[in-house]
């Protein structure tokens, strides 16, 4: 759809579609989604929030009934909703069910209903397991299920279960094998996970057609993009603007970066990224310089010099956009 969009807008500029007409194009391009296609969207729409209803309603069932609930039946309500879940995916897989949609979603389902059985069997007996611990438990129980489903949002929980346990991991131990230490730490273990992922997401969508490469990609990009931006500001806002690894990685990144998805693979969203990165943290250095040491004409300079690159940043990608749809 995004593709007919840009080609249909590149038509339209070039003239190649009088102005009269461009109604009838806009009609006969299939821009506008049908009845059909309305029927379709509800009906997806539709099957995602209800079996996210189901499992979020035994999640809330079981926690607002607790003292009611004996363990037997706390556990065995979640099992039950478990196995449920695992046999309609069974069921859909053999029947061949007319839309694979029915047996992801399934899926979909079982795996956060792991998370709650997780939960529930750590709360009931109280072991004593750190946090972080039961994250990556629940992302190693249910990576056979990612890898059996070929499914792309239930890789994209995965990376997040990994995520998150990463995250919780720094804050229990503050560090990881004496390497990293802190919240600097966590972004660095971040940015690394995420630009690992991106990077086998994308070679790996040339060969598996079941990877997307919209949103998810996007979502990665900005789980390793977003860290290292924040690692480049803490550098920025040190007191002492020393040499820091984090200098070149930066600047290996946005080279990657550019490289990629400007000539391999182009994609707008990135290098608008890749911008809106580079002008925080310019700005932030420029405000570092201007702010602790001007005075009030400092903000219009800092002011002019947001403006500035926002704008060149606006005419380049505006640009690249022309190229793309050419």
């Amino acid at each position: 759809m995004a593709s007919i969009r840009r080609e249909l807008v590149a038509l339209i500029e070039r003239g190649a579609i009088p102005r009269e007409q461009v109604a009838r194009a806009v009609a006969l391009s299939g821009l506008h989604p049908s009845g059909r296609a309305w029927g379709v969207f509800l009906d997806r729409l539709l099957l995602w929030l209800g079996a996210l209803a189901l499992v979020f309603g035994v999640l809330f069932l079981v926690a607002y009934n607790w003292a009611e609930m004996g363990r037997l039946m706390r556990f065995g309500l979640v099992q039950a909703a478990l196995l449920v879940a695992i046999a309609v995916y069974v069921w859909a897989e053999v029947r061949g069910a007319a839309s694979d949609l029915v047996p992801r979603v399934a899926l979909m389902a079982a795996a956060l209903l792991l998370g709650v059985l997780l939960a529930l069997v750590g709360q009931v007996y109280q072991t004593g397991a750190d946090p972080w611990q039961l994250f990556f438990v629940w992302a190693v129980l249910m990576l056979p299920w990612a890898l059996v489903a070929r499914f792309d949002a239930l890789w994209l929980l995965w990376l997040g279960l990994l995520n998150l346990s990463l995250a919780l991991y720094f804050r229990t131990w503050g560090g990881l094998f004496g390497l990293f230490s802190g919240d600097t730490g966590a972004l660095w273990g971040l940015f690394i996970l995420n630009t690992l992922a991106l990077a086998v997401w994308e070679l790996g969508a040339r060969r598996w057609r079941w990877l997307s490469r919209g949103w998810p990609v996007q979502l990665l990009a900005l789980g390793g993009g977003v860290p290292l931006t924040l690692l480049m500001m803490s550098w920025v806002v040190a007191e002492r603007l020393a040499f820091s690894p984090v200098l070149p990685v930066y600047l290996l990144w946005l080279v990657a970066l550019y490289v990629v998805y400007r000539h391999w693979r182009p994609e707008l969203f990135m290098l608008a990224g890749g911008c809106l990165s580079v002008i925080v943290v310019v700005t932030l250095l420029l405000g570092r310089h201007l702010l602790w040491q001007g005075g009030a004409e400092s903000f219009l300079v800092l002011s002019m010099a947001v403006l500035g690159m926002g704008a060149a940043a606006v005419f380049w990608l505006k640009r690249l956009h022309r190229e793309m749809s050419s």
